[in-house]
């Protein structure tokens, strides 16, 4: 039975998965292929620092001239987390709580795992589809070299791994949202909420005096707000990421476990 569930979540959400990671990888290319025509477009610059409160709704940080600032503005501090996220609370949402309200949970339970499992092979099933488009976003962004787009491969690859372990921290709490409370829509709709204001805080901070102080519990922070393209994920965003994520899961068994599914 071991690996059941997670075959059964992979084999539902097959095509969605392809769908996003080609849909990923083929926006990616174009947006490293177009570079070129864009790298001295100094006006850019000028536009952005004129109005700074759009290069904040985007999550741009510095200039979008440079490879790893075209590609961070284009990509990885807007798309890919929301992407990511949309798979991952989705997920999370629709395992547990959008099974129980489909009627589906008893099926679940009546396999021969404990509930701590289950959620564990849940949670390894979302690990994995958030994974595959993760990787194809990665592996299009490498293809830019070939367009001038040649951000260090170290740091490309850490951002990449700290960007999907945010969306994971998020899933993961849709997941103990919707395994504790059988409810799919505040599973999604406060993971969602807490999400958001995550990114708000980190693209924000750097505007507004009073918020700076707070920036550091933004997960987007952590991941790809703080020029991570040019310096790498680095041992301290690591940590952060890998404790919330783990704990965000721990909650999920937690928060399942303890659910009356009967009730």
């Amino acid at each position: 039975m071991a690996g059941e569930l997670i075959s059964i979540d992979l084999a539902t959400r097959r095509r969605s998965t392809i769908g996003y990671s080609a849909g990923m990888a083929l926006y990616t290319l174009v947006v490293v292929a177009i570079y070129p025509a864009f790298k001295d477009a100094s006006d850019i610059d000028e536009l952005l620092t004129d109005q700074p409160g759009l290069s904040a709704l985007f999550g741009i940080n510095g200039s979008l001239t440079t490879p790893d600032g075209w590609l961070s503005g284009n990509v990885y501090a807007n798309f890919l987390p929301l992407v990511l996220l949309f798979v991952t609370i989705g997920h999370g949402a629709a395992t547990l709580a959008g099974e129980e309200g489909r009627g589906r949970i008893d099926l679940v339970l009546a396999l021969p795992l404990e509930r701590r499992r289950i959620v564990l092979e849940k949670a390894t099933a979302m690990t994995l589809v958030a994974t595959v488009v993760a990787l194809a976003t990665f592996v299009a962004s490498l293809i830019g070299r070939a367009f001038e787009v040649d951000v260090d491969v170290v740091s490309l690859a850490t951002t990449t791994l700290g960007v999907l372990m945010m969306a994971l921290t998020f899933g993961f709490l849709a997941l103990a949202i919707g395994g504790g409370t059988g409810e799919r829509g505040h599973a999604i709709g406060i993971a969602s909420t807490v999400a958001a204001a995550s990114y708000l805080l980190s693209s924000l901070a750097p505007l507004v005096d009073w918020l700076k102080p707070w920036r550091a519990l933004s997960l987007f922070y952590w991941s790809v707000g703080n020029g991570q393209l040019v310096d790498g994920l680095g041992w301290d965003g690591f940590v952060v990421l890998l404790a919330t994520t783990v704990a965000s899961l721990a909650a999920a068994i937690v928060a399942f476990d303890r659910h009356d599914v009967a009730a």
